[in-house]
């Protein structure tokens, strides 16, 4: 039996810390920023590098200097643009605490620009998604300005308005439809003008006076 070397179980490990202005406070960020960072990683490695939310950190045997050197390379080359990864759905609606129903109607109406589009295919599924990416300085700057609760005040008021305008509408449909119901009903009593009249048959059956 081949001894072991002394250096098998020797680890090397290597750290980064993930800037805050990439992150942007978001947990949910982080894991999507390590997610990129594994995507760019030889597939036998991938699951070497981790993160605990703010700091990046690379493990492996120290008889795989030279894989591990490669490795660090590819990292340390990808934090260096790390800052200008588009944000994905999840991770705007986490760091601007926003709902998918807010993401969603804010992009249609043009508040929340779109930065583009990316499609993945998601495992275990043979379909293909498509959807919207975010510029991370646009998303910075919706954080600093604290508009977000001034969208949500005038969504507020429009829904209002729009329960008003439908209350309205309806209440004047009802009341149109009676309005109609009542003049067919006028109508018809108007081409039996015998109906309502009392002693009427008496005198169609004696004729006209004379």
């Amino acid at each position: 039996m081949p001894k072991q070397k002394k250096n098998d179980h020797v680890e090397i490990i290597k750290t980064w810390q993930l800037p805050a202005s990439a992150t942007l406070g978001s947990a949910v960020r982080a894991h999507g920023l390590l997610l990129e960072l594994r995507a760019k990683v030889p597939l036998a490695y991938k699951k070497l590098l981790t993160s605990d939310g703010t700091t990046l950190s690379l493990i492996m045997p120290e008889a795989e200097k030279a894989a591990f050197n490669a490795v660090s390379s590819i990292v340390s080359k990808c934090l260096e643009k790390i800052e200008d990864l588009p944000v994905i759905p999840r991770e705007i609606q986490d760091i601007l605490t926003i709902s998918a129903t807010e993401r969603h109607r804010w992009l249609a109406d043009g508040r929340l620009p779109s930065a583009g589009t990316r499609t993945v295919k998601l495992r275990g599924r043979a379909k293909k998604i498509t959807f919207h990416v975010f510029d991370p300085k646009m998303v910075v700057g919706l954080l600093d300005s604290g508009i977000i609760e001034d969208w949500r005040e005038d969504d507020a008021a429009a829904a209002k308005e729009n329960r008003r305008r439908a209350a309205y509408k309806a209440k004047l449909t009802r009341s149109l439809k009676g309005a109609k119901t009542k003049a067919k009903s006028k109508d018809a009593s108007a081409d039996k003008p015998d109906a309502d009249l009392r002693g009427w048959e008496d005198f169609s059956a004696e004729g006209f006076l004379r």
